[in-house]
């Protein structure tokens, strides 16, 4: 594609990046038979090559308008399309740059502005989350609709018993991310992944921190991203630093952990967040150089040494037949499409075949609170293709994808690990 940015953002490093990235694209259209809006509207302002193109004419000096805003929002970043495109377009970048130029020149009706800062003031800090998540439930009958449905079912979803840590020390050791959500919505799932490990022989450290920064990111908000960013690598620094473990004579830390595959997508993209910050950028590449998902740590080989889920004293045993939703951060953003698939079949179970498996349940972070319609009609069609092989239950690796499956799905709805978790707070109930 052929490019005329403004000379003043040739000038930055963002604006060539953007250059070379606008000069990959070849406008071929792959894309847009997988983008999820697309598939929905039907309009190419509303899929990948559309949107790179209304970026190109905005780095080349037209002035964007509050329709350009409503097209690059309707974006799910689910990055189908960087799968799809064979010439390697980094479209995740360039929209960041595309939606930074429209966030600093249109301004936003008051409504929209007031539920963005809402969520970056509150989805990060677990403690507000959580009160307000509590607060949310016990008022429940009096909310609308709209509002009611975005609230998550009591039952496993709640304020369970989460252990934090390892009870035991272990020679190999990881640090798990201190993640923002997970904690009210999914502790099971947290629980889950720590007895896990801890029974393998894996210490989990937890050192503090918090929020990865993508809900600030994914909302414009890059300063205070990269804010969350540098204090997570503060706290990470004294167990992964070079230095670190030949100052205290214990084993290094081998990886930076998170069960939620959108948290670990974020993880691993600090590096390029921080490359221009001579302070963190090395501190940062180390970082994204440890970053894993769980998938990538456990083999086969460790699941099959945890009690068979088929057989557990004093639980229910768990069905063989399951489906497996692989979130988009996973299979599109971390690039691991199929690793927990095969896990899931070494250990027995028996995985449904799920059409268009590589398409997006309409999470997509805080996507489901900004764009409900859409969000909503991409779950009633992940769901059809996720109930038609008939599962026992739904299996999954993020917890915005969990927490928005869960709200309409007719089987339970689980994080992976939690099928392995040696002694689970509270059973998976197949009851529904």
């Amino acid at each position: 594609m052929q490019t005329k940015l403004l000379s003043a953002l040739q000038a930055t490093d963002a604006g060539r990046e953007a250059d070379r990235i606008l000069r990959t694209c070849v406008h071929c259209g792959f894309c847009t038979a997988t983008c999820p809006t697309y598939q929905l509207l039907g309009d190419e302002l509303d899929g990948p090559r559309g949107r790179i193109y209304q970026i190109k004419v905005l780095l080349e000096g037209e002035a964007p308008t509050r329709s350009v805003q409503t097209h690059l929002d309707r974006c799910l970043t689910c990055l189908n399309c960087m799968t799809t495109c064979p010439s390697g377009v980094q479209y995740d970048r360039l929209l960041a740059t595309g939606r930074g130029l429209v966030e600093e020149q249109v301004p936003r009706p008051a409504a929209e502005r007031l539920l963005r800062r809402v969520l970056r003031l509150v989805v990060p800090y677990p403690a507000r989350f959580g009160v307000l998540l509590q607060l949310g439930r016990a008022m429940r009958p009096l909310l609308p609709a709209a509002l009611k449905a975005k609230l998550p079912a009591a039952g496993r979803i709640g304020p369970l018993p989460a252990q934090r840590a390892s009870r035991n020390r272990h020679p190999r050791r990881v640090i798990m991310l201190e993640s923002c959500v997970e904690p009210a919505l999914t502790p099971a799932a947290v629980g889950a992944a720590v007895r896990v490990l801890d029974a393998l022989g894996i210490e989990v450290i937890r050192p503090g921190g918090g929020c990865c920064g993508a809900v600030s990111e994914h909302l414009s908000a890059h300063d205070e991203a990269r804010a969350f960013m540098r204090r997570n690598i503060d706290a990470w620094w004294p167990y992964i630093a070079p230095e670190a473990a030949r100052a205290t004579g214990t084993a290094p830390v081998e990886a930076i952990l998170s069960t939620a595959s959108g948290c670990g997508a974020m993880v691993k993209d600090y590096g390029h967040h921080l490359a221009d910050d001579p302070r963190y950028a090395h501190k940062a590449a180390r970082v994204s150089a440890l970053a894993r998902d769980p998938c990538e740590l456990l083999t086969a080989d460790d699941l099959r040494r945890l009690p068979s889920p088929f057989a557990r004293p004093g639980g229910e045993p768990l069905p063989r037949r399951i489906a497996f939703h692989p979130p988009c951060t996973l299979q599109h953003g971390q690039r691991l499409m199929g690793r927990v698939e095969a896990l899931l079949r070494a250990a027995g179970f028996e995985l449904v075949a799920v059409r268009d498996a590589h398409s997006c349940c309409g999470a997509a972070g805080t996507y489901s609170v900004l764009q409900p319609a859409l969000a909503g009609q991409l779950r009633e069609r992940k769901l059809d293709a996720l109930h038609a092989g008939g599962p026992a239950l739904i299996a999954t690796a993020n917890v915005g994808c969990q927490t928005h499956l869960a709200a309409a799905a007719r089987v339970p709805v689980v994080h992976w690990l939690e099928l392995f978790d040696p002694a689970p707070a509270v059973p998976i109930c197949l009851g529904g």
